[in-house]
Order: structure tokens, then sequence, then C-alpha cells
């Protein structure tokens, strides 16, 4: 054979082997997630288990063993400790799901080998060690913030912020009982760091809340695309747990391996 003629044969070869390798790639299955019988709900700043109650109902109702953690919101390692114990009591895979800074919580408590998937509801979601105040500061300041008030080293929200800005489409009489049972927030606790991050390792799922005025909507689709999730959008408020709990509960349904 020719010389040219080998080279062309060869380059032939190579271009037919990446257009097989390209239409490979375009026809790979997705992989399905690992089907759980569990969900560990994880709320965040600024409320309590209670947050979850719409969403739980939901998961049961669908034949999910459903538990609600209770932070303490003392500090990241507590909160982790509390999440770290109700996994512990899991039977089998389990789906993690975290709220606003209880992001940070399922990122770190995340690795754990009970944990199949990972769902982020407006949630943060830090990278090992990373200074999530200097990553937050490139966006806005979100409204939320002019209405938090300190007594005692513990930040809560005032009840105008509350109703406004946190719970913004719930209703009066829900968003209340909520601001009720709000739970402080030590004021050192959003400025601490994880050292670790599951989402590197685990498949996501994220909830974006495009009326989100507590946690900027554009960190939210940053840090969604940055993870790789499967992402949903709600016209939501922060509270989309709460406003959109069909759509959460969905959410999580597909993640646990399920048909919503």
């Amino acid at each position: 054979m020719k010389p040219l003629n080998k080279l062309c044969l060869i380059a032939a070869s190579l271009l037919m082997l990446g257009t097989v390798s390209a239409m490979a790639a375009e026809v790979a299955p997705v992989i399905a997630p690992v089907k759980a019988n569990n969900v560990v709900l994880v709320h965040g700043s600024w409320a309590d288990g209670s947050s979850w109650s719409e969403v739980i109902t939901r998961l049961q109702a669908a034949g999910l063993h459903v538990t609600a953690v209770q932070n303490p919101l003392t500090s990241v390692a507590d909160d982790v400790a509390a999440t770290q114990r109700v996994l512990n009591q899991q039977d089998g895979p389990t789906v993690l799901v975290g709220h606003s800074y209880a992001g940070t919580v399922v990122s770190e408590a995340g690795g754990d080998p009970k944990v199949s998937s990972l769902v982020y509801v407006a949630a943060r979601a830090p990278d090992a060690g990373e200074d999530f105040v200097a990553l937050s500061a490139k966006y806005p300041t979100m409204p939320v913030r002019a209405g938090t008030e300190e007594h005692d080293g513990y930040v809560t929200l005032k009840q105008d912020a509350f109703l406004k800005y946190f719970a913004g489409d719930v209703p009066r009489d829900k968003a209340m009982a909520l601001f009720a049972v709000q739970q402080p927030i030590a004021k050192t606790l959003f400025g601490e760091r994880t050292t670790a991050a599951a989402w590197r390792s685990k498949p996501s799922w994220y909830a974006v809340s495009s009326l989100d005025q507590t946690i900027n909507p554009d960190l939210e689709r940053f840090l969604a695309k940055r993870m790789g999730a499967t992402t949903i959008e709600l016209p939501s408020s922060h509270l989309s747990l709460v406003s959109h709990s069909k759509e959460i509960a969905d959410l999580i349904l597909e993640a646990s391996g399920r048909q919503p």
C-alpha cells in the first residue's frame, strides 16, 4: 500500500471511531438512582423540623419512611452530629435532603454510606473548606438580612422580614405559625466551613427558588450547575418546601428512584 493511501485509511478509521464514540455518548443510558425507602429531612436556619410537615405527609403517602432532624443550629458540627444520629437509625439506602443552611449539613454528612442521593432545596452547597460567605458576597445581598436581630449570641428574624422575605408566598396564618417556632441560630454559624462536599460523589438534585429573597437565586443556580445536579426551578419564596410541597416531594421521590 502506498504511504499516502495508508495515511488516508488511518485518518478515515480515526474519524469513524470518533463518530461511533460520539454516537455512543449521545445514546448512553441515564443511570437510575438507587431505590431508597428512607428519607431524612434537615431544616435550615430560622426554622425547625415542622417546616417539612406538608412534604412529610406526601412522602409517607408514597410509602417512604421519613424522619425530620431537629437541628440545634449551634454549630455545623452539632447539626451534622444530630443528622448523623438519625442516619444511624436508617435501615438501608437513604435520600438526604437539606433546605437553606442545611445544605451545608448534608454536604458534610452526606458521605455516610447509607446516603444514596442528596436533594438541595434553595440551599447552600459549599465545597470542602470553602469560604461560603466570600462566595455569597459575589452576589447581591438579599433583603432578609436587614431583618435580623441578635440576642445573647443568637440571631433571629423579625416578624416583618420573616413574613415578607423568608415566607413571602406562604399564606399568612401558616407563615405566622412558622414564625412562632423559628429556631434562633448561633451568630457564628454561617461563617463556619465544612471538611467534605458529598455532592462531589453522590447523585444530587436541586430545587431553585426563583423568587427567593433570602438566598440569591443566581447563587442557587450556580451551586446547582457546579454540582451537576438534576435541577428544577420554582416561582417560589425561600420556603418552597411549604408553598410548593408537591413539587419538592416529587423531586425527592425522583431522587429515591420512584416515579412521582
